[in-house]
Protein backbone atom coordinates (compact mmCIF):
# COMPACT_ATOMS: atom_id res chain seq x y z
CA UNK A 1 0.00 0.00 0.00
CA UNK A 2 1.42 3.68 -0.92
CA UNK A 3 0.18 4.90 2.43
CA UNK A 4 3.12 3.55 4.19
CA UNK A 5 5.47 5.41 2.05
CA UNK A 6 4.37 8.35 4.00
CA UNK A 7 4.02 9.39 7.11
CA UNK A 8 0.65 10.36 7.69
CA UNK A 9 -2.31 10.44 10.57
CA UNK A 10 -5.43 10.71 8.43
CA UNK A 11 -5.47 10.76 4.96
CA UNK A 12 -8.80 12.30 3.38
CA UNK A 13 -9.96 10.35 0.08
CA UNK A 14 -12.93 11.68 -2.32
CA UNK A 15 -14.52 10.28 -5.74
CA UNK A 16 -14.48 6.88 -3.78
CA UNK A 17 -17.29 6.09 -6.06
CA UNK A 18 -18.94 3.19 -3.86
CA UNK A 19 -22.85 2.14 -3.94
CA UNK A 20 -22.31 0.89 -0.20
CA UNK A 21 -20.39 2.10 2.46
CA UNK A 22 -17.71 -0.39 3.47
CA UNK A 23 -15.32 0.34 6.87
CA UNK A 24 -12.50 -2.15 6.99
CA UNK A 25 -9.45 -2.90 9.35
CA UNK A 26 -6.06 -3.75 7.50
CA UNK A 27 -3.91 -6.26 8.90
CA UNK A 28 -1.50 -3.52 9.41
CA UNK A 29 -3.83 -1.89 11.89
CA UNK A 30 -5.06 0.99 9.75
CA UNK A 31 -8.95 1.67 9.49
CA UNK A 32 -10.38 2.17 6.09
CA UNK A 33 -13.62 4.31 5.73
CA UNK A 34 -15.34 4.52 2.54
CA UNK A 35 -18.71 6.80 2.01
CA UNK A 36 -21.37 6.18 -0.65
CA UNK A 37 -22.11 7.96 -4.15
CA UNK A 38 -24.27 9.55 -5.73
CA UNK A 39 -25.56 7.40 -8.82
CA UNK A 40 -25.31 10.25 -11.33
CA UNK A 41 -21.74 11.76 -11.03
CA UNK A 42 -18.65 10.95 -9.65
CA UNK A 43 -18.59 11.45 -5.74
CA UNK A 44 -18.13 9.54 -2.46
CA UNK A 45 -15.69 10.68 0.40
CA UNK A 46 -13.67 8.81 2.77
CA UNK A 47 -10.67 8.75 5.19
CA UNK A 48 -7.92 6.47 5.87
CA UNK A 49 -6.44 6.40 9.57
CA UNK A 50 -3.12 5.59 10.92
CA UNK A 51 -2.38 3.09 13.24
CA UNK A 52 -1.35 5.49 15.81
CA UNK A 53 -4.93 6.97 16.02
CA UNK A 54 -6.79 3.96 15.36
CA UNK A 55 -7.98 3.85 19.29
CA UNK A 56 -9.48 7.68 19.00
CA UNK A 57 -11.71 7.13 16.53
CA UNK A 58 -15.39 7.80 17.78
CA UNK A 59 -17.35 7.90 14.38
CA UNK A 60 -17.47 7.93 10.75
CA UNK A 61 -20.07 10.04 9.10
CA UNK A 62 -21.25 10.60 5.75
CA UNK A 63 -22.70 14.37 5.83
CA UNK A 64 -23.67 13.81 1.89
CA UNK A 65 -21.88 12.43 -1.02
CA UNK A 66 -19.84 14.86 -0.72
CA UNK A 67 -18.87 15.96 2.87
CA UNK A 68 -17.69 13.52 5.13
CA UNK A 69 -16.83 13.89 8.85
CA UNK A 70 -14.45 11.70 11.20
CA UNK A 71 -14.55 12.06 14.79
CA UNK A 72 -11.50 11.36 17.34
CA UNK A 73 -11.60 10.73 21.30
CA UNK A 74 -9.99 12.94 23.72
CA UNK A 75 -6.79 10.52 24.71
CA UNK A 76 -4.14 11.42 26.94
CA UNK A 77 -2.35 14.97 25.72
CA UNK A 78 -4.55 14.23 22.22
CA UNK A 79 -7.37 16.82 22.40
CA UNK A 80 -11.22 15.41 20.81
CA UNK A 81 -10.70 16.51 17.30
CA UNK A 82 -13.55 16.84 14.14
CA UNK A 83 -11.94 16.26 10.77
CA UNK A 84 -14.25 17.08 7.76
CA UNK A 85 -13.74 15.58 4.20
CA UNK A 86 -15.21 18.05 1.07
CA UNK A 87 -14.86 17.25 -2.16
CA UNK A 88 -16.12 20.15 -4.15
CA UNK A 89 -17.75 20.44 -6.67
CA UNK A 90 -16.25 21.56 -10.25
CA UNK A 91 -16.89 24.60 -12.24
CA UNK A 92 -18.99 21.53 -14.62
CA UNK A 93 -21.35 21.77 -11.97
CA UNK A 94 -24.57 23.88 -12.53
CA UNK A 95 -24.80 26.94 -9.99
CA UNK A 96 -27.28 25.77 -7.98
CA UNK A 97 -25.63 22.33 -7.31
CA UNK A 98 -22.52 24.55 -6.02
CA UNK A 99 -24.15 26.99 -4.18
CA UNK A 100 -25.92 23.86 -2.16
CA UNK A 101 -22.37 22.00 -1.95
CA UNK A 102 -21.23 25.47 -0.45
CA UNK A 103 -24.52 25.70 1.75
CA UNK A 104 -23.87 22.28 3.42
CA UNK A 105 -20.32 22.56 3.75
CA UNK A 106 -20.99 25.95 5.90
CA UNK A 107 -24.07 24.29 7.48
CA UNK A 108 -21.69 21.22 8.81
CA UNK A 109 -19.25 23.31 9.72
CA UNK A 110 -21.49 25.74 11.84
CA UNK A 111 -23.05 22.75 13.53
CA UNK A 112 -20.21 21.51 14.78
CA UNK A 113 -19.20 24.85 16.48
CA UNK A 114 -22.45 26.01 17.66
CA UNK A 115 -20.88 27.38 20.32
CA UNK A 116 -20.51 30.94 21.94
CA UNK A 117 -18.09 31.98 24.10
CA UNK A 118 -19.63 34.31 26.47
CA UNK A 119 -17.18 36.51 28.84
CA UNK A 120 -19.23 37.06 32.16
CA UNK A 121 -17.35 40.13 33.54
CA UNK A 122 -20.01 41.46 35.28
CA UNK A 123 -19.99 39.18 38.75
CA UNK A 124 -17.23 36.72 38.11
CA UNK A 125 -13.62 36.54 37.76
CA UNK A 126 -13.52 36.80 34.08
CA UNK A 127 -13.97 33.24 32.98
CA UNK A 128 -14.81 31.82 30.00
CA UNK A 129 -18.66 29.91 30.00
CA UNK A 130 -19.78 28.04 27.09
CA UNK A 131 -23.34 28.37 25.65
CA UNK A 132 -25.10 25.88 23.36
CA UNK A 133 -27.50 27.28 20.84
CA UNK A 134 -30.46 24.91 19.84
CA UNK A 135 -31.78 25.23 16.19
CA UNK A 136 -36.13 25.50 16.50
CA UNK A 137 -37.78 23.07 15.21
CA UNK A 138 -39.40 25.09 12.35
CA UNK A 139 -35.67 25.25 11.32
CA UNK A 140 -34.53 21.61 11.02
CA UNK A 141 -38.67 21.20 9.24
CA UNK A 142 -36.62 23.66 6.73
CA UNK A 143 -33.23 21.70 6.91
CA UNK A 144 -35.16 18.42 6.02
CA UNK A 145 -36.89 19.71 3.29
CA UNK A 146 -33.87 20.98 1.39
CA UNK A 147 -32.59 17.35 2.15
CA UNK A 148 -35.85 15.65 0.41
CA UNK A 149 -35.78 18.57 -2.96
CA UNK A 150 -31.94 17.64 -3.28
CA UNK A 151 -32.17 14.15 -2.91
CA UNK A 152 -35.03 14.27 -5.11
CA UNK A 153 -33.11 16.38 -8.02
CA UNK A 154 -34.71 19.18 -7.92
CA UNK A 155 -32.12 21.93 -7.50
CA UNK A 156 -33.68 25.49 -7.70
CA UNK A 157 -35.97 24.19 -4.94
CA UNK A 158 -32.86 23.12 -3.32
CA UNK A 159 -31.66 26.58 -3.83
CA UNK A 160 -34.52 28.30 -2.61
CA UNK A 161 -34.80 26.03 0.62
CA UNK A 162 -30.97 26.92 1.27
CA UNK A 163 -31.01 30.65 1.21
CA UNK A 164 -34.35 29.88 3.62
CA UNK A 165 -32.34 27.55 5.73
CA UNK A 166 -29.76 29.89 6.14
CA UNK A 167 -32.27 33.31 6.95
CA UNK A 168 -33.55 30.72 9.87
CA UNK A 169 -30.38 29.59 10.90
CA UNK A 170 -29.21 33.29 11.56
CA UNK A 171 -32.35 33.87 13.78
CA UNK A 172 -31.77 31.12 15.84
CA UNK A 173 -28.52 32.05 16.50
Amino acid sequence: MQARKIKYDVIGLTETRRHCPLNATFDTGEELFLGTCDRTRASGVGVLVNTNLVMNIDSFEQLTTRIGRLRLRRCGSIPALTIFVAYGSTSSYDEEEIEAFYTDLKFYREEHTFYKHLRDSAKSDESLRATKTRLSYETLERICQRGAARAAGNYQLTSELAKRCREAIKEDV
